[in-house]
């Protein structure tokens, strides 16, 4: 998406959530000096997400508690099935290697090495909080797409969203899904400390914004159900 349609939003969120626009540009430096740095065989084209993406239903893989068993009612081989960090490792002990994985490097950092050499396309999040863990793992990975919430860079794709699994739904409806079909999110933890519970409810408003005008529904929450639609009925948040 145009960065002048995303800023409002993303000046909106960071005044709210009290981060910094400086780190994060930072941060899409080094994530864009690192990826420069690799072998173009370690790095994935914007042609190649299109190509996964395009014209198919995608399967956004939240990793909620509920995850597991819903993927026990949907046929996985029937998706593109594009995985929020943390639910990428869900996915693998279950057979299933995503072809993409989108992720801010704070979930299950041994898994999605291990997808990214199994093929799987690792759209990795620069913001201000993980450059150190940027520099020590993106080298180990393999195809490799920078992303950023600020101004985007010649390497550093800013597809809009705030956390992992709305950028996911951002991503798949920028690269031209059909339809997408959410599977393990939860926006109502009750363990939740306040950022978290902050952090989810921008996730939950984003997903609304990225579903608005969607050929293909979002479907959210009751994921199997909506998933046997094949996403062309939305559910309540």
């Amino acid at each position: 998406m145009r960065f002048e349609d995303w800023e409002p939003l993303y000046l909106e969120i960071i005044r709210d959530m009290g981060y910094n626009r400086v780190l994060d540009e930072e941060s899409a430096r080094v994530l864009s000096g690192i990826i420069s740095g690799m072998p173009s065989s370690k790095i994935a084209s914007i042609r190649r997400l299109e190509e996964l993406v395009r014209d198919r239903d995608v399967l956004v893989c939240g990793n909620a508690p509920t995850l597991k068993g819903e993927l026990e009612l949907v046929q996985p081989d029937d998706f593109c099935i594009i995985a929020a960090d943390g639910a990428a490792a869900v996915l693998m002990n279950q057979g299933i290697v995503p072809h993409i994985i989108v992720t801010d490097l704070d979930g299950d950092v041994k898994a999605e090495i291990e997808a990214s050499q199994r093929g799987a396309v690792m759209v990795v999040h620069g913001h201000g909080d993980n450059i150190p863990i940027i520099s020590s793992i993106v080298p180990k990975l393999y195809n490799v797409v920078g992303s950023t919430q600020a101004v985007p860079l010649a390497n550093v794709h800013n597809f809009g969203g705030f956390t992992d699994g709305d950028r996911c739904v951002f991503l798949a409806r920028e690269l031209g899904a059909s339809a997408i079909v959410l599977i393990g999110f939860d926006f109502s933890d009750p363990h939740d400390t306040p950022p978290k519970i902050n952090s989810r409810a921008w996730a939950r408003n984003l997903i609304l914004v990225g579903r608005a005008g969607d050929p293909g529904a979002v479907g959210v929450g009751g994921g199997a159900g909506a998933a046997r639609d094949r996403g062309l009925k939305s559910q309540p948040i």
